[in-house]
């Protein structure tokens, strides 16, 4: 027996989509602190009390959005298809590394969420603790597993971690540094071609150095020499 929806659900799911999607928009320009309610209920073309109806405050609404633009990125771009244990960790990292960048660079939603991440970091809100606890952690656990595979398994978890946030860091320049790598490098294009090549590029330097780490994790070179260099 199939359920039908009535006008009225219909009317409502329309205009709690159309309040994400022009809070995402309106966050995304300016921030939270700076967003309005009145602004974000003009663009969506909704009544003041919308977001009091449908999310309940300003801090709620953020984080709707937060979450939402991390399921449109996922919807997009899925990561399922490399998250078998079978596929080979490198692949694994590839697929990650490829789904980061694209979200980070997206046109749609999923830019939101960078975005308004980069803003995160910059002005944290009460909403932060969420966002890591949703979004953030289970990401950094995925990515964490991977590491830790390609260093051999048995690696101390403050090298897992330190290596984590040089991938991460790697794919975050290329966002972060935009205005400056064009001004380095005219013509640098971030076309969705050129950001797979990133892709491409960023997982064999960083595997090609995982793996170097875990060759002198297991060769007990990995502390530091006297010169601060690996000895």
């Amino acid at each position: 027996m199939s359920v039908s929806t009535s006008p009225a659900s219909s009317a409502r799911g329309e205009t709690r989509q159309r309040l994400l999607e022009a809070a995402g928009e309106v966050f995304a320009e300016r921030g939270f602190r700076n967003a309005t309610i009145r602004e974000i209920c003009r663009q969506a073309q909704a009544n003041l009390a919308a977001v009091n109806y449908y999310f309940g405050d300003k801090e709620s609404l953020y984080a709707a959005v937060m979450k939402y633009a991390h399921a449109c990125a996922l919807e997009k771009y899925p990561l399922a298809q490399r998250e078998s244990e079978e596929v080979p960790a490198a692949d694994r990292l590839h697929a990650f590394i490829r789904y980061l960048l694209l979200s980070i660079f997206d046109k749609g939603p999923p830019a939101w969420l960078g975005k308004l991440m980069a803003r995160e970091m910059i002005e944290p809100t009460q909403a932060l603790d969420d966002l890591v606890a949703t979004i953030i952690y289970p990401m950094s656990q995925k990515l964490g597993a991977i590491v830790r595979e390609l260093l051999g398994g048995q690696a101390p978890d403050d090298l897992v971690h330190r290596c984590q946030m040089s991938i991460i860091g790697q794919c975050l320049h290329y966002r972060n540094a935009r205005p400056v790598i064009q001004r380095l490098f005219p013509g640098y294009q971030y076309l969705q071609e050129d950001i797979v090549r990133m892709a491409d590029h960023i997982t064999r330097f960083s595997v090609g150095a995982l793996r170097g780490l875990a060759q002198r994790e297991n060769n007990g070179r990995g502390r530091l020499g006297s010169k601060g260099l690996p000895g």
